[in-house]
């Protein structure tokens, strides 16, 4: 089985109203919007820079619907289910598949340092809650706090149809190039990556930098030059200066969109100072480009 997920995605952030604590329903139209017009092929929900495991799974849920309906085909929507529990990740997997989502993707639980047995047993349980859908195993040592077994992948890659590829946030290049394995779609995380991942077989990138660049990154995924993924990485740096959520809304709003720079606790909002430098940036970076409407 080969996946259906192709091209450059964003990794979306996700819109927050009253301080963080709710979700704010109607900015998830025009966010779909502003992708679908930057040539984006589609997005990530409720990843990392979608803060996708500081909701709770009734809200995460909501959101999938969200983006399923602002979408409405215009984008291949895949849906971040990793959750703390395998019971959270395959009750969100399965509702994924039954509200039409293009794929499951989920990552290992973070804080518990799971071994192999432990590793094969949560993804088989969420691969086969959403089968026959595309099903992506998300690499991120640093967050989770272990890397996923190479093993491990081979032996989903045989007993689940439906494991197809991975999403790879694995920096250097050395651990990332690690999980370049056959028979495997892959899409890669680190914007700096994106040339040399794509000269080694990745089919694409799904980049927390495409929620606020969304045309940015998809040119690049287009023509993967060097300079390019550099460019992209220059950018990313500098967003990383500060808070990443915060600051991808924050960018999103001086864009035109509707996104409040709210996020949901323990993370924190930008401080005047950070939101002062981010906004001096912004107008050196973003002064070419129209606001939305």
């Amino acid at each position: 089985m080969t996946g259906v997920l192709r091209g450059a995605l964003a990794a979306s952030v996700t819109p927050l109203r009253d301080h963080g604590s709710a979700l704010d329903d109607d900015a998830f139209g025009p966010l779909t919007d502003f992708f679908v017009g930057a040539g984006l092929d589609g997005i990530l929900a409720l990843g990392t820079a979608g803060e996708g495991i500081l909701l709770g799974v009734e809200e995460r849920r909501r959101v999938a619907d969200l983006f399923l309906q602002a979408s409405d085909r215009r984008l291949q929507v895949a849906v971040h289910c990793g959750a703390q529990t395998t019971v959270d990740t395959v009750t969100l997997a399965a509702h994924a598949a039954e509200v039409g989502a293009d794929a499951v993707v989920v990552i290992g639980p973070p804080y518990f340092k799971l071994d192999q047995k432990a590793q094969y047993s949560h993804f088989l349980a969420a691969a086969s809650a959403c089968a026959p859908l595309p099903f992506y195993v998300y690499e991120f040592a640093a967050t989770t706090g272990y890397a996923i077994a190479r093993a491990v992948l081979e032996r989903l890659r045989d007993d689940a149809p439906n494991v197809v590829g991975l999403k790879v946030s694995d920096t250097p290049w050395d651990r990332f190039a690690a999980y370049l394995l056959p028979g495997f779609d892959i899409f890669v995380g680190p914007e700096a990556l994106i040339a040399d991942g794509m000269a080694h077989g990745a089919i694409g990138a799904v980049s927390a930098l495409a929620s606020a660049f969304p045309s940015e990154v998809a040119a690049v995924v287009r023509d993967p030059t060097p300079n390019g993924a550099a460019r992209l990485a220059e950018l990313r740096a500098f967003v990383e200066r500060f808070p990443r959520q915060a600051a991808l809304k924050r960018l999103l709003g001086r864009r035109g969109l509707p996104v409040q720079e709210v996020v949901r606790a323990p993370l924190r909002p930008l401080t005047l100072e950070e939101r002062d430098e981010l906004d001096a940036w912004a107008e050196t970076v973003l002064n070419h480009v129209p606001a939305q409407q």
